[in-house]
């Protein structure tokens, strides 16, 4: 995840592929961005509970925060991840489009950088060169857990190593579509708090509604998607259930399959990485995959992968292991 940065001087390593360490100066930019991103939604948080202290949180603030959400967060599930990483379905440009915008405004990264560090990420699942897994170099016992947990979730935004989009992202830099949304991704950061802030205005006509809107509609939406989807890299290896066979500790959560839109079916999507519906089994509710549904359903989605129930069971794990 990083905003538009000096240009970087590379040196490329030379034991894993498509990864690079970052000049100095352009880590110092890197870090400084990651302090910003992390640090201002939290700051909102606060702010948010500060200013409704005694006067409350209004119909029109939930309505921000859960529109301004789901809009974006499925912009990274369905937009981002299945569509634009995994290509698990084709859509029309203008789809293609507005799913990368929407993921864009999650203030996650821009669109190539996204889909690269993911894509190299079930690369190295769980072994040296996963930019975000909790499991390696951690250590034992519980210190090592936590450790690992913090560095999955946050501390891997600050490491030096860094994704080379030009391995792994290829396709997309050459998608003159997705690489314009992908320049634009400073501009998209500013309209994700401007717009619930406009609308919160508008829809109130105050200036309290619109510093209303800014608050839950932008600062605190950010921050609770953000630790959302964090938690898919760190709490998703380390807690659940793993029912196929994924050759590393993805896991299934219910929890976080609810909160991030049928992403936490995640020992699913690791089994099976180019299919569309990640909660394979019919009581496994996702979200994404039925917004994916709809879409074909009015001929917006095509091409749409799914496993065989065949390959499921070859990948089905033994219940011992699946604990």
């Amino acid at each position: 995840m990083s905003l538009t940065a000096p240009p970087t001087v590379r040196d490329e390593t030379p034991t894993l592929r498509g990864i690079s360490v970052a000049h100095p100066r352009v880590l110092k930019w890197q870090r400084f961005a990651m302090v910003f991103i992390t640090g201002v939604p939290l700051l909102g948080l606060a702010a948010a509970i500060w200013y409704g202290w005694g006067r409350g949180v209004s119909a029109v603030d939930i309505g921000l925060l859960l529109g301004f959400y789901f809009a974006t967060g499925l912009g990274i599930t369905v937009g981002f991840h299945r569509m634009l990483t995994h290509q698990s379905f084709k859509a029309p440009t203008a789809v293609r489009v507005t799913l990368a915008v929407l993921g864009s405004l999650a203030v996650q990264g821009a669109a190539i950088d996204w889909v690269a560090t993911h894509r190299r990420h079930h690369a190295y699942t769980d072994v040296p060169g996963d930019p975000h897994s909790p499991h390696v170099d951690s250590g034992d016992g519980l210190g090592g857990i936590l450790r690992g947990l913090w560095y999955a979730h946050v501390g891997w935004m600050f490491a030096p190593d860094q994704t080379v989009a030009e391995v792994w992202a290829p396709d997309l830099l050459k998608d003159r579509h997705i690489a314009r949304v992908s320049r634009l991704f400073p501009w998209l950061v500013l309209a994700t708090f401007l717009a619930p802030a406009l609308l919160g205005g508008l829809i109130t006509m105050s200036w309290a509604g619109a510093l209303s809107g800014l608050l839950w509609g932008g600062l605190v939406r950010v921050l609770l998607l953000h630790h959302v989807t964090w938690s898919i890299n760190s709490i998703c290896h380390v807690f659940g259930t793993k029912p196929f066979n994924a050759h590393d500790e993805s896991r299934n959560n219910p929890i976080m399959a609810l909160l991030a839109f049928g992403e936490g079916w995640h020992n699913a999507h690791h089994a099976f990485p180019a299919s569309a519906r990640h909660g394979l089994r019919w009581w496994e509710f996702d979200i994404s995959w039925v917004v994916i549904r709809g879409l074909s359903a009015v001929n917006l989605a095509r091409d749409i992968k799914l496993p065989t129930p065949a390959q499921m069971q070859r990948r089905r794990a033994s219940r011992a292991s699946a604990l």
